[in-house]
């Protein structure tokens, strides 16, 4: 199974090329426009099945798309007021429960000290969803280590401790490059003016449960050249093979 996580930066039907170039059989892709949209101004009818799309902005949403004999239904559990973050149920070669995530973490100062965070909400809310079967969580997490603050609740190494004691679930990057949170050495978001030598920062993750880890064959993330450079978005996709 080929699990891609890609922020497209908005305007998916003129990128779909370099996503489908990634031949993935799940693709979790935050900013996306709504399906009907994407059928409409795509040059091809590239989609295969029916996507599970969520969110209020039909220009920019949450995407799960599904390849190869997938596919995706969002799950009954859904809450909308985590509009950004989906339960789905992915059946295929390789079933599983599928969080997908777009996490916005807009809040500044005191009051994001105190809040949860949409993600963290979400592990709470779908509990049980992420325990009745094999579960990946994947997407733009919008955090990373490296902006924890003692004692604040949307902290990400707290969802990164919960994720694995809680769920089994473990960051597939992290784990087969052998890399701490925070000390990332390829980095998925060049931030504000795309530039390789700019801001840049490790925000988007695949989740797997600890005993897929073995049987991942191939983890990469996007080139810039390919991906920022060249004007597609402001960030790279992650790609995970696992062989389940």
């Amino acid at each position: 199974m080929r699990i891609v996580a890609w922020n497209c930066n908005m305007a998916l039907e003129r990128k779909i090329e370099a996503l489908l170039a990634l031949d993935p059989d799940i693709a979790v892709i935050s900013e996306c426009a709504e399906p009907g949209r994407l059928r409409l101004r795509s040059k091809r009818d590239w989609l295969e099945s029916d996507p599970v799309w969520v969110g209020r902005n039909p220009h920019k949403g949450l995407a799960v798309f599904t390849f190869h004999g997938y596919a995706a239904r969002l799950a009954a559990s859904y809450h909308p007021s985590l509009r950004y973050i989906a339960p789905v149920h992915v059946c295929g070669r390789t079933s599983c429960n599928l969080l997908a995530v777009w996490a916005q973490n807009a809040s500044a100062g005191g009051i994001r000290k105190h809040q949860l965070g949409p993600l963290r909400r979400a592990l709470s809310r779908y509990k049980a969803f992420l325990a009745e079967a094999p579960a990946v969580v994947a997407g733009d997490f919008n955090n990373n280590t490296i902006w924890d603050k003692p004692g604040w609740r949307i902290n990400h190494s707290t969802k990164v401790r919960i994720l694995e004691e809680s769920f089994g679930l473990v960051s597939a990057y992290h784990t087969v490059r052998g890399e701490a949170h925070g000390l990332e050495r390829e980095p998925t978001l060049y931030w504000r003016d795309r530039r390789k030598d700019g801001p840049t920062y490790h925000i988007d993750y695949v989740f797997l449960p600890s005993l897929w880890i073995e049987k991942v064959r191939d983890l990469s993330i996007g080139g810039f050249e390919t991906w920022c450079g060249s004007g597609l978005s402001d960030h790279v996709p992650v790609v995970v093979d696992v062989e389940v």
